[in-house]
């Protein structure tokens, strides 16, 4: 089974915790704090595997977790970080935000990799916080969390053309007979139901992938039939030949199939349906009479400026004449950029740290502190204890909070609420 589109829930490492601990060694009266470091939790890489060529491993697991930091122990020995998890995917796999659509990377190099999910810092032991007034500490920071995310993982095609057309308009026939390729032929609709790749060969000594995808039909852009599982893998694709039935075999017009195929492309993306096109006016064994449907059909590739072949995959009629030309076109068409890089020097979207900032909003006389710089430093306290919540105050008054609630108008019996945890102002 072909798998291209799946979710996952993925958690980078915890950090350890620091540790509480004072010096009990012999004649060493008074030891002082030497509480160890937690250590980082494990960071959460996708990497390229050459072997994959589909996300069906996902099916069946949909949650992934780096290791945790171990936590820090007395005589100042530090947890041992996590260690990082690297999930592997095909070439081609685009890694986003599952809430917010984000793309997160694009994997479409060899052996390419990706941190995607930081591990939490560990915690700082007591030793940390010895001050010459507070020569006995009795706290330590608890490790961070780590990131965590759903996403997105969606393999997108690696090749230089694409078959596209309604269903049963030749194309897997066409694959079978220029490349070593061996796709499902049958005479009905959506006998392809997996993308097939085959490579050509060319007399000038080049080759280049070429991509049959399940046949378009209308409302392809909006999810009909295969709809978007196929759309999405021509997003990459340098050049597009569009299969075109001219014996009209199906009943169909072939000047209606044209208009209605480039119609699903420019629904999909403004982008796709300007893609370099050329017209493959195929089945013409099956042409009777004259060729009244590939003259209409010749009419407006020339006037959409586009080349046009009439060829017989079956007889082996034209089709030389037209892998010539593809071979010549390729050479003078760029790749294609699945995304748009805010960097085009950095192709790995890069996780910085969250906003540093906090708001503050009242509710009766409770003035509530949200944001991620306060969670993070309630994080690394014990609230329970009198020491750790005096380091509380003073790194929220070096962050301006307290000044900040002051001019709020905050008075003395007045509830600060942080995360779970409500304390009475005092001026």
């Amino acid at each position: 089974m072909f798998t291209d589109y799946v979710k996952i829930y993925v958690t980078a490492g915890k950090g350890g915790n620091g540790a509480i601990s004072f010096r009990h060694e012999k004649y060493v009266a008074a030891g002082g704090p030497d509480g160890g470091d937690g250590g980082k939790g494990g960071n959460v890489y996708f990497k390229v595997d050459k072997d994959a060529n589909t996300l069906i491993e996902f099916r069946y697991k949909k949650k992934f977790k780096a290791q945790n930091g171990e936590n820090g122990q007395g005589a100042r020995k530090y947890g041992k970080s996590g260690d990082d998890l690297y999930i592997k995917v095909p070439i081609g796999t685009v890694i986003k935000d599952a809430n917010t659509n984000e793309v997160l990377a694009d994997l479409s190099e060899p052996e390419e990799e990706a941190l995607i999910l930081k591990g939490g810092r560990g915690g700082l032991g007591n030793s940390h916080f010895a001050t010459p007034t507070r020569q006995a500490p009795r706290f330590a920071q608890d490790g961070e969390p780590g990131e965590e995310k759903e996403l997105i993982l969606e393999l997108k095609l690696l090749a230089d053309v694409g078959l596209i057309g309604f269903p049963n308009v030749g194309k897997s026939t066409f694959l079978s007979v220029v490349t070593s390729a061996t796709p499902k032929i049958a005479n009905y609709h959506f006998t392809t139901i997996d993308p097939n790749l085959g490579v050509v060969k060319s007399k000038y000594g080049d080759s280049f992938v070429i991509a049959d995808i399940p046949g378009i039909i209308e409302g392809a852009s909006e999810g009909a039939g295969l709809g978007i599982q196929f759309l999405r893998h021509i997003e990459r694709t340098r050049l597009l030949l569009h299969f075109i039935d001219v014996s009209g075999s199906e009943g169909r017009n072939p000047v209606d199939d044209d208009n209605k195929i480039n119609d699903e492309l420019k629904k999909y993306s403004e982008k796709l349906a300007k893609r370099k096109q050329i017209i493959v006016a195929s089945k013409s064994d099956l042409i009777q009479d004259d060729d009244k449907n590939f003259n209409e059909l010749k009419k407006i590739a020339e006037k959409n400026n586009q080349p046009i072949f009439k060829i017989s995959a079956v007889t082996g009629d034209g089709v030389e004449e037209l892998m010539n030309y593809v071979s010549k076109t390729l050479k003078t068409l760029p790749k294609e950029n699945l995304i748009e890089i805010t960097n085009e020097h950095e192709k790995v979207y890069k996780l910085d740290d969250k906003e540093e900032s906090y708001t503050i909003t009242k509710e009766g006389k409770i003035f509530v502190v949200t944001g991620e710089k306060v969670d993070r430093i309630l994080r690394k306290v014990n609230i329970t204890d009198n020491e750790s919540l005096y380091y509380l105050h003073k790194k929220l008054d070096e962050i301006g909070l307290n000044q900040e609630l002051k001019k709020r108008g905050i008075k003395d019996g007045d509830t600060v609420k942080i995360g779970n945890y409500e304390m009475e102002w005092e001026d």
